[in-house]
């Protein structure tokens, strides 16, 4: 097998022939964003171009840059020129752009979203200057829309396996323990418990065979960053998870991806296979004395298959239902062997915190909250997209500056944060920092990152019922306070959403959650009354107009009557609206 050297030498030469050669390197946008927008078409349309004209060109599908409003997105490099970017490229405009700058080098300026480089574009503002970039710091993000995540030489060039290599040669795994202790790293999966510390009880348990399970079942209504980071640079998770393993005293590595998300699974497989073939995974890892193994795991589509219990009885090809604790996977995991449980995100970020120390990481963020926090927004804003900022950041800053305003005049009326068991904003309330217990004492979740706007045109009493519906459908239905206290939820919203509610409901569902939150065997239903709480605590008066004046200020619940269908993402109405979780 080459040495580490050898690999990064053969990179290196790879990379400065795609990037500074005579000939141009197009890239463009095919994560699940740009791939529903028509980056396949705009790729054959362009290589059908380049062809017809008997023009040469690199051509590198990457993963999502980020910036999914503007997908499809082409950027272009040209020898002595700046890197351009050109937005919502369509199959009709190809002609145009191959014509215009790859013959002629004029850009069309109707078409450019930005550059980057050490030059300037006339009428095209920087990279750098844009809504939703300025703010940005990418650490785990660093190679999204940059690399073809398919191409194990592009990653190790720009610094990839430099961080495994560093460990195995030169560090000692408890050293590497103590680096992510100190970089303040807290998982970002939901539960921001501290991984060096969550890492410490792995080591403590007796091996050899030991796991770590990467989680990215990722089921929340507005969360795809995980999936994005699969999908646009899966090397820095696969590395990440390898470190883990050096770290624990782990053997093996399992990749948790729901079934159907055909890009990150097949970009997760194609990064595991290349470093078998490069031998950066399986025995004797680049001539080391440690040896580590990794797999892809598929799970059904369920929910509850994210809590880390539920996930571990899933490998093992059961239901996924989250098991009694203790003992706690350190000691008795997947198989009953010491098991550690880490978000794709939180591995993410461990290449770049060996490579530059924690500390480095530490001085990014605020107080406990270190690092940087990755966001997906969509909802009704002008700028949909994924983003990496540092923790500490507000909200309101994120939507003023980066999502950007409602279309068509509205205004925004609340966010919807940390996926479905998380909390309901009142936009009046979003002046709050990124933080894992500011956002709490808000009465909201940071999660793993969903952010979803809703403008004035939005029903905060409609808005409730929905997420709990998808909660109630997504409940697993093992322990009685969690299965039976959603479908309470769920009917009492309906009533309240139908004008035909009963004087003591607030105090029943209030009676429900508090029951929830103390009996529920996992986080499902502990925080399953979250949603209803926070919208009672912004929203009461909504709430009081549908159960007293039996009105719906949006219009959104006039005359609805809504039969709950057992499908997973649509509800019957009497108008012609379809709803949908």
């Amino acid at each position: 097998m080459p040495s580490f050297e050898e690999l990064l030498n053969t990179a290196q030469q790879k990379y400065q022939e795609l990037s500074s050669g005579d000939t141009p390197w197009i890239r463009i946008g095919t994560a699940v964003c740009g791939h529903a927008a028509g980056s396949d078409d705009v790729i054959n349309a362009i290589s059908a171009e380049l062809e017809k004209r008997g023009l040469q060109a690199n051509i590198s599908p990457v993963g999502c840059i980020g910036l999914c409003y503007a997908e499809p997105i082409v950027d272009i490099v040209k020898a002595g020129q700046p890197r351009v970017f050109f937005k919502n490229v369509s199959v009709d405009q190809v002609p145009e752009l191959v014509d215009s700058y790859l013959v002629n080098n004029q850009i069309p300026r109707e078409m450019a979203l930005a550059y980057s480089g050490e030059s300037s574009v006339d009428g095209v503002p920087s990279l750098d200057s844009l809504p939703m970039w300025k703010h940005q710091v990418r650490v785990a993000m660093r190679n999204c829309g940059e690399i073809d995540p398919t191409d194990i030489y592009q990653y190790i060039a720009r610094g990839g396996y430099a961080a495994l290599n560093k460990a195995i040669s030169r560090m000692d795994p408890s050293e590497v323990v103590k680096e992510v202790q100190d970089s303040g790293l807290r998982g970002r999966g939901g539960a921001a418990f501290s991984t060096g510390t969550k890492w410490s009880f792995l080591v403590g348990s007796p091996g050899p065979t030991k796991y770590i399970l990467c989680n990215c079942e990722e089921g929340d209504p507005g969360a795809y960053n995980d999936k994005g980071i699969l999908e646009s640079d899966p090397h820095t998770l696969v590395e990440g998870t390898i470190l883990a393993g050096y770290a624990t005293g782990a053997s093996n590595g399992v990749v948790f991806i729901r079934h159907g998300h055909e890009g990150p699974i097949d970009r997760a497989q194609k990064a595991i296979d290349d470093c078998y073939e490069l031998g950066l995974l399986g025995d004797n890892i680049l001539g080391s004395e440690f040896s580590f193994h990794m797999e892809v795991s598929l799970t059904g589509e369920s929910y509850v298959a994210g809590e880390e219990t539920a996930l571990m009885e899933s490998v093992e090809g059961k239901r996924a239902m989250p098991r009694f604790r203790p003992p706690f996977p350190a000691q008795s995991g997947v198989w009953g062997l010491p098991t550690n449980i880490n978000n794709i995100k939180t591995l993410s970020y461990v290449p770049e915190i060996i490579s530059k120390g924690g500390e480095w990481f530490s001085n990014i963020g605020i107080e406990r909250s270190k690092g940087t926090a990755i966001l997906c927004i969509s909802g009704n804003i002008t700028r949909p997209g994924m983003i990496e900022v540092p923790m500490g950041i507000t909200l309101k800053e994120i939507m003023e500056d980066v999502a950007g305003d409602a279309p068509g005049g509205h205004k925004l009326k609340f966010l919807q944060t940390g996926g479905p068991l998380g909390g309901v904003l009142s936009a009046s309330e979003i002046d709050i920092p990124l933080d894992f217990e500011a956002m709490a004492q808000a009465g909201a979740i940071l999660g793993s990152g969903g952010i979803i706007a809703a403008d004035d045109r939005a029903c905060a009493v409609d808005m409730t019922r929905l997420l709990i519906a998808f909660c109630q459908y997504e409940s697993c239905g093992k322990c009685f306070p969690c299965r039976l206290g959603m479908t309470n939820l769920i009917e009492i919203l309906e009533r309240i959403c139908k004008f035909e509610s009963r004087p003591d409901d607030l105090a029943l569902m209030r009676s429900v959650g508090q029951n929830m939150a103390g009996a529920s065997l996992c986080g499902h239903g502990q925080l399953g009354w979250n949603p209803v709480q926070s919208a009672l605590k912004f929203f009461p008066e909504e709430f009081e107009e549908h159960m007293e004046q039996k009105i719906c200020r949006t219009g959104q619940c006039d005359g609805l009557m809504i039969t709950p269908q057992r499908t997973r993402s649509r509800w019957t109405s009497a108008q012609p609206l379809e709803l949908r979780i």
